[in-house]
C-alpha cells in the first residue's frame, strides 16, 4: 500500500537528493543479421535496431513525465559485433556507423555492443574487430566498445592484455582534439556479465532473448542524505540505514522497468541497483563514504566502508525486485564523481588505492586519467593486475583508463556531462615489458573448478 509519506519521501529524494533513473537500455540479438556480405549484414543490422528501438525513447520520456522520475538516459545494447561481423572477413568498422546511425535515428544517448569476447583466446572476427576499434570509435558519435580478457573460469589472455594495452592508446591519439575521449568509450572486462545497462561496457549477451530492457538505477545523494540524519549510529545501524535506502531505490527501478517492458512489448530484464555517481553536487559515492566518517575518500579505511556500503546496497536491493543483475553496487568513476575528482586532486586518492579499491566494489578502474606519456605496456599491466582481481574474487573487473596525450600530473580533461572531468594521475613507470611479452595464458584459479 502506498501512503502519502512514501510518496512525499520520493518526490524529496528526485528534489533534493539526485535520485534518477540512470538508464532504460534496450538489448537487441543481431544474431539473425550475420551474412557474408557486409553491406548487406549493416543494413540488417541498422534496420533491427531502428525497428525495435523506434518508441524506446518515446516510452522514456512518457514514463519520466507520469512518474516525475527523471530517466537520464536511453541507450541500447547489442550482440558482441566480433560475433556478428566474422563472417564478412573484413573490417568490422561498417557495424560501427551502421550502429551510430541506428542510434541517431532512433534518438538514444549511447548504443554499446562493439565488442569481442577473448577470454581464451582470439576467434573469427575478435582480432579484426579489436584492431578497428580506435577507427571505430573516432569516426563514430555515440558508439562504445568493450573487450573481455579474462574470466574466473578460463584465467587471463595476456596476448589480448598487451593488444589492449596499444588499443587504449591509438583510441586517445586518435581523438586528441575530443580530449582523448575514444578511450573513454572502451572497457577491458574480466567476467563480463551479459546483461549490463551501463555504458561503455554493456553488450547483449549471446544467452540473453531477441530484445529486452533492463534498467540502471542510481542514488549515492539518496544514501548519503539518510545517513546524514544518524552522525551517531554505529557501523551497524549505518549499514542497517543503507540497506533500507536502497530497498527504496531500487523499487523505483523495478516500477519503471516494469511500466517501460509492458509498453514496448518486450520482456522485462533485470535492474542494476549500483550507485552511479555523476559530477554533480551530492551525487557521489565518495562524499557517502566520507559522511560514514572517513576526511576525505582515499584515506586509510576506504576500502572497509566501501566493502561495507556494497554489500548492503546488495542486500537492501535484492530484496526490492524481482530481478537483480547487471553489476549491482556501487561504482566508483574518478572523473564521475565530485567527490572522487578532489580526492584524486589532492593527492588523498592514488590508483593503488583505487585497485584495492576494486577488489570489494563494483567494476573497478573506471574513468581514470594518466599522463600522455604512458606507454602500452603498462596500460596492459594494469589491465592485468585488475583483471587478477576479477578472476580470483570471482567478480567483475574493468579498465577505463584514458591517457592524457600531451599532458601530464596536474592538468586534467574536461568532458562535461555525466563523463566529467578527470585529473591526471601519476602512474609507476617501471617497465612490466618483459612480463607482458611473455603472452600465453594466466591459468585459471582454483576455485574455477566447481563442477
Amino acid at each position: 500500500m502506498i501512503n502519502a509519506y512514501d510518496i512525499l519521501e520520493t518526490i524529496r529524494m528526485i528534489d533534493d537528493e539526485c535520485l534518477d533513473i540512470r538508464t532504460i537500455t534496450m538489448g537487441i540479438s543481431l544474431l539473425d543479421c550475420i551474412d557474408s556480405d557486409i553491406n548487406t549484414a549493416c543494413k540488417k543490422v541498422c534496420d533491427k535496431i531502428t525497428a525495435k528501438a523506434a518508441h524506446l525513447v518515446e516510452v522514456g520520456e512518457g514514463i519520466e513525465k507520469e512518474l516525475g522520475i527523471p530517466i537520464i538516459n536511453k541507450r541500447i545494447s547489442v550482440t558482441p559485433i566480433a560475433i556478428v561481423s566474422a563472417a564478412c572477413k573484413c573490417s568490422p568498422v561498417p557495424f560501427a556507423k551502421a550502429m551510430d546511425e541506428a542510434a541517431k535515428a532512433v534518438g538514444v544517448n549511447l548504443i554499446g555492443g562493439y565488442s569481442a569476447l577473448v577470454q581464451k583466446g582470439f576467434s573469427a572476427g575478435d582480432t579484426e574487430l579489436i584492431n578497428s576499434i580506435p577507427e571505430a570509435l573516432a569516426c563514430t558519435e555515440r558508439v562504445c566498445s568493450s573487450v573481455n580478457v579474462g574470466s574466473t573460469k578460463t584465467g587471463i589472455n595476456l596476448d589480448a592484455c598487451k593488444l589492449m594495452g596499444g588499443i587504449i592508446r591509438q583510441c586517445a591519439e586518435k581523438t586528441v582534439d575530443k580530449a582523448c575521449f575514444g578511450a573513454a568509450k572502451l572497457v577491458v572486462f574480466c567476467n563480463a556479465v551479459e546483461d549490463n545497462p551501463f555504458m561503455a561496457g554493456a553488450f547483449h549477451g549471446v544467452g540473453e532473448p531477441d530484445c529486452m530492457i533492463n534498467v540502471g538505477v542510481s542514488g549515492p545523494g539518496v544514501v548519503r542524505a539518510a545517513l546524514a540524519k544518524y552522525p551517531d549510529a554505529n557501523i551497524t545501524e549505518i549499514a542497517d540505514i543503507i540497506k533500507k535506502t536502497s530497498y527504496k531505490i531500487t523499487r523505483v527501478g523495478q516500477l519503471v522497468g516494469q511500466l517501460a517492458s509492458k509498453r514496448l512489448g518486450v520482456p522485462f530484464g533485470i535492474v542494476d541497483l549500483s550507485l552511479a555517481p555523476t559530477p554533480a553536487v551530492g551525487d557521489s559515492v565518495a562524499h557517502i563514504l566520507e559522511e560514514i566518517g572517513l576526511e576525505q575518500c582515499g584515506a586509510c579505511g576506504t576500502t572497509a566502508t566501501l566493502a561495507m556500503l556494497n554489500d548492503a546496497v546488495k542486500k537492501g536491493g535484492v530484496m526490492a525486485c524481482s530481478k537483480i543483475g547487471g553489476l549491482s553496487g556501487a561504482f566508483i568513476p574518478v572523473s564521475e564523481d565530485a567527490g572522487m575528482i578532489d580526492a584524486a586532486k589532492s593527492g588523498t586518492l592514488c590508483i593503488e588505492k583505487l585497485e584495492a579499491m576494486t577488489a570489494v566494489c563494483s567494476v573497478g578502474l573506471d574513468m581514470i586519467v594518466v599522463p600522455g606519456d604512458t606507454t602500452a605496456d603498462v596500460l596492459a599491466a594494469i589491465i592485468a593486475d585488475e583483471a587478477a582481481i576479477g578472476m580470483v574474487n570471482s567478480k567483475t573487473t574493468a579498465v577505463r583508463i584514458i591517457p592524457a596525450i600531451g599532458k601530464q600530473v596536474g592538468e586534467e580533461l574536461d568532458w562535461g556531462g555525466l563523463f566529467g572531468r578527470g585529473p591526471v594521475m601519476p602512474v609507476k613507470t617501471s617497465s612490466p615489458s618483459k612480463f607482458i611479452s611473455r603472452g600465453g595464458q594466466i591459468p585459471a584459479p582454483m576455485q574455477s573448478l566447481k563442477n
